[in-house]
C-alpha cells in the first residue's frame, strides 16, 4: 500500500504560493477538475474520484492525531462504464466534494491548489514515502519551509469533513 506524509491549510489567495512555487522551480502538472463522491465506510475513507473524466475509487487510512499525517492509501480504476451509480447501489453517499485542482510536482511532493466549492482555497501537500518516512518528513519540511507554510494553521480534516460540518 503506498504511503505519503500530508498538510493541508486554508488560503486567503493561490497567488503568493504560485509565485513561491515559480522561483523554487516546482512543475506545473496542470489542471485538474475532480468530484470526490465520499462514502459510508467503517474502516477509513472511501470515496470515487471523476477527474477529467476518468474513475478511480480510492480507500485511504489516515491518523488524523498523530503529529504527522502518514496516509496509506489503495486506488482502483475503472474503465468503463457509470461507477457513481454502480457504487451507490451498494453503499450510502455522506458527501460530495467539487473542486479545481492546480497540480504541481516538487521533490516527489504534488502540491495540490485547490479551489473547493463551497470551501473556498485551500493547499494540500502530499510528500511519497519512497526512501523510508525519515527522508519523506525531511522532503516535506523542507517543501513547507520554502512555500512560508511554517506559520499556517494546519487542517487536520479531509474535505468531506468539512463539507459535512458545514451541512450540518
Amino acid at each position: 500500500m503506498p504511503v505519503n506524509l500530508e498538510l493541508k491549510v486554508k488560503l486567503k489567495s493561490f497567488n503568493p504560493v504560485i509565485k513561491l512555487l515559480k522561483e523554487i522551480n516546482a512543475e506545473f502538472v496542470g489542471i485538474l477538475k475532480q468530484t470526490d463522491i465520499y462514502y459510508k465506510n467503517k474502516g477509513g475513507l472511501l470515496k470515487l474520484r471523476i477527474e477529467n473524466g476518468e474513475q478511480s475509487i480510492i480507500k485511504y487510512l489516515r491518523e488524523e492525531k498523530k503529529r504527522d499525517r502518514f496516509s496509506n492509501y489503495k486506488v482502483l480504476r475503472f474503465s468503463q462504464g457509470n461507477a457513481a451509480d454502480f457504487l451507490k447501489s451498494i453503499f450510502t453517499v455522506e458527501a460530495v466534494v467539487n473542486k479545481k485542482r492546480y497540480l504541481y510536482m516538487y521533490d516527489n511532493t504534488r502540491v495540490h491548489l485547490d479551489n473547493v466549492r463551497g470551501l473556498g482555497y485551500f493547499l494540500e501537500l502530499e510528500t511519497l514515502v519512497v526512501n523510508g518516512k525519515a527522508d519523506a518528513r525531511k522532503r516535506y519540511n523542507n517543501t513547507i519551509k520554502l512555500l512560508n507554510l511554517d506559520n499556517c494553521e494546519e487542517l487536520r480534516k479531509s474535505y468531506r469533513d468539512l463539507i459535512m460540518s458545514k451541512n450540518k
